[in-house]
């Protein structure tokens, strides 16, 4: 079956189709256990304010969702004066909310970690979470409302970060290459840092997203933070503030990108399992 196109972000994955997004999550499960990085979960939700601290909401205004609560007697009496079904639900009768759908999985590893003081190698974590991004449009697998993100994270001192994005880049592009994939890494930008400030100027000279791309579809992305999360979650490694750097997945991309390949997602599990 494939996933009809959508243009409301919300996609459904059948049976195969999950098939294929678990057996591509199972293989970076096996990498994030080869490196060291163990599988954290993470909640759902996050706090606004926790976002605020990384001008979440000054850097992505156009990406964010929140989660808010609706006043039961206010809804009462819309619903009473409205035809049914609610197709759009007013904003007068939702309460202020303090929490939101995140953009990123990655997120919560920096918080989870805020204030404490790591070896001085750093550590590695992986987590998967359900993404919100609020998008100009969506198409199908390739662009979701909400969907599936697997990370491996490094956090720790510079030489570590930046070892764990060569370690990452050169995994995914030996995947691609066993896979068939005609895999292109693609230069992006980083939002996170002020486009006029001196962390913006040393990018110019170190790229610090790229992005892996297959048939014009960004697949993944490795991306270098410097010690940007560092220095908000105040995080340590060892004397230094940490870096923190990350290896993204977006899985339903995957299996687009798969069965896309190999023409059944049938076909494109056998090719996950058969690799060595």
């Amino acid at each position: 079956m494939t996933t009809a196109a959508t243009d409301n972000g919300l996609g459904v994955l059948d049976g195969s189709q999950l098939r294929l997004l678990r057996a591509f999550d199972a293989l970076v499960l096996r990498w994030a256990g080869e490196w060291g990085a163990p599988e954290f979960r993470y909640p759902f939700l996050m706090r606004c304010q926790d976002l605020d601290t990384f001008d979440y909401y000054d850097n992505f205004p156009h990406l964010g969702f929140t989660a808010t609560r609706l006043d039961p007697q206010r809804l009462g009496a819309h619903l009473a004066q409205s035809p049914r079904p609610v197709d759009l639900m007013p904003t007068e009768v939702m309460e202020p909310t303090a929490f939101a759908l995140p953009s990123a999985a990655c997120y919560s590893i920096y918080l989870d970690l805020a204030g404490s003081t790591l070896p001085a190698m750093g550590t590695l974590r992986t987590t998967v979470g359900t993404c919100f991004r609020n998008e100009d449009h969506y198409r199908g697998l390739q662009r979701l409302l909400g969907f599936t993100m697997r990370e491996i994270v490094c956090v720790g001192p510079e030489e570590a970060a930046k070892s764990h994005l060569v370690r990452a880049k050169d995994a995914v592009t030996a995947l691609c290459a066993e896979l068939g994939l005609d895999l292109k890494l693609e230069v992006a930008t980083d939002p996170f840092f002020d486009k006029n400030g001196g962390k913006a100027k040393m990018q110019r000279l170190f790229p610090v997203k790229e992005e892996f791309v297959v048939n014009g579809v960004a697949i993944g992305s490795v991306n270098y933070h410097r010690n940007f999360f560092g220095e908000r979650c105040e995080i340590q490694a060892g004397d230094e503030t940490a870096h923190t750097s990350c290896l993204a997945f977006g899985l339903e991309r995957w299996v687009h990108a798969l069965t896309d390949r190999f023409g059944t997602t049938a076909a494109a599990v056998s090719a996950l399992e058969g690799l060595g």
